[in-house]
């Protein structure tokens, strides 16, 4: 489950762990989407301390590439107008 609200500066998306069969729940992790940047945080269970981490717009399109391909080494070109 996930819910998405729209904020003045950011859209923050809030995923919801429902549980899969003999999997142990996860804490809620919540992403700020700004324009120059996007924030993940997730309260860890074991220091209860919410950790955060920021990904630049680049390190997010290639997180989203990576997610389909294959292993290996890539190097994803700006695409030229």
């Amino acid at each position: 489950m996930f819910t998405i609200e729209h904020e003045f500066d950011a859209t923050v998306i809030t995923l919801v762990d429902e549980g899969e069969p003999d999997t142990p729940l996860q804490e809620d992790i919540t992403i700020d989407a700004f324009a120059e940047c996007v924030v993940l945080r997730q309260m860890d269970q074991m220091t209860d301390k919410v950790v955060v981490i920021t990904f630049s717009i680049g390190q997010l399109r290639d997180l989203a590439a990576a997610l389909d391909l294959p292993e290996g080494s890539y190097r994803i070109e700006p695409k030229q107008p």
